[in-house]
């Protein structure tokens, strides 16, 4: 009786490996809601590169502020050129590979596991952690040389960053909870978390030129913020007046929320604004020396377009990563390796960060 098998390195088992790596990036990745092809997504992905090129032009018209003609007033000659402006998304190599013990070993002897599948696990959550990193890093403007990141201090490169130069928040992007820099909030264990910071970034947004455009989920016009756990406890023990209560009682509730991605494991809806918790949102940086801020948090407040990412599909069409396996020491070691080119920034027009604001609050471990 024939039986039709697929070998470790059969192209085919390849190539759903890859499939099925995607699947666990996507399935790990916290801000996966925020990703979409639209416009009206707040990470946009660009779709453009299938074949050749490191580049992705991004486009923006700006609106139209023209008065306008009425009757007897002459149209021609008094048209308005359009305005618009582009930014250079680059795409690079990022890999990863994990070398194990073959099958045939003693390793894999005593333990229940399989080394492969823990190895296929294990890249699926760098990937996810380090697009979750590169997004926040890209998207705060983190422009220091080294970060403490899960309690170890590291050293940035450009892996970290999303294989895109960092840019530091724009002037009018920036909003603190004391002072104008954050090392003036570094300093200060009152300004912490508020509502009426969100209520600040808000205004901002809205008002600022270019504004910082919501997303629309049914008809309704949204903002997403994510605050660093720090910051969450903040808000949460603060028993004022018009503060963490007024969510409680508000926010998501009788089943009122909206089945978009973008409410997935949100914390509630304030004043048209998602709050969402995420332990990568960065310190602050000082404004001079460019030293970590162990103690500031720069919560995101983001609208459509804040950022964008590229994958290209050169590859497959089915995944944008590639599986390798290569076997060493006559089989009896496994090392697989998992390849991408993909690139990720924040979305800059006219020297101005399009679709971001900042919200730098003193935020420290409690208890």
């Amino acid at each position: 009786m024939a039986i039709t098998q697929y070998g470790v390195n059969d192209a085919l088992a390849v190539k759903r490996w890859a499939r099925d790596l995607d699947y666990e990036v996507k399935k790990g990745l916290e801000i996966a809601p925020l990703i979409g092809t639209g416009n009206n997504a707040i990470i946009q992905e660009k779709k453009e590169l299938k074949s050749r090129g490191d580049q992705v032009t991004c486009a923006l018209r700006v609106q139209l502020t023209g008065t306008g003609r009425t009757e007897n007033e002459t149209l021609e000659g008094n048209e308005e050129s359009l305005t618009t402006y582009s930014d250079a998304l680059l795409i690079n190599e990022l890999v990863h590979a994990v070398r194990v013990e073959g099958e045939d070993s003693i390793d894999q002897q005593r333990v229940l596991f399989n080394l492969r599948n823990e190895a296929k696990s294990g890249l699926a959550d760098w990937y996810a952690e380090r697009l979750s990193l590169s997004f926040f890093i890209q998207a705060s403007g983190y422009t220091a040389s080294s970060m403490t990141y899960r309690g170890t201090s590291t050293s940035l490169s450009t892996v970290h960053k999303g294989l895109n130069t960092v840019t530091a928040p724009s002037t009018n992007r920036k909003v603190y909870s004391t002072g104008s820099a954050d090392e003036t909030v570094n300093a200060d264990s009152t300004a912490t978390m508020s509502l009426e910071l969100i209520d600040y970034a808000k205004e901002k947004a809205m008002t600022a030129n270019p504004r910082v455009r919501p997303v629309v989920v049914n008809g309704k016009k949204m903002y997403v913020c994510y605050l660093h756990p720090f910051q969450v406890t903040d808000l949460r023990t603060n028993t004022s007046t018009g503060q963490w209560l007024d969510i409680q009682q508000a926010a998501m509730a009788g089943g009122k929320v909206s089945d978009n991605p973008i409410f997935s494991g949100a914390l509630g809806v304030y004043n048209g604004v998602v709050l969402r918790e995420n332990e990568d949102v960065v310190p602050g940086v000082h404004s001079t020396t460019a030293a970590e801020q162990t103690s500031t948090r720069r919560a995101l407040f983001l609208g459509a377009q804040s950022s964008a990412v590229a994958f290209s599909t050169k590859f497959s069409k089915a995944s944008p990563y590639k599986w390798v396996e290569k076997k060493f020491d006559y089989d009896r070691e496994l090392g697989v390796s998992v390849q991408s080119l993909m690139g990720l920034k924040k979305t800059i027009y006219n020297s101005e960060d399009f679709g971001v604001l900042t919200i730098s609050t003193y935020a420290a471990a409690h208890g």
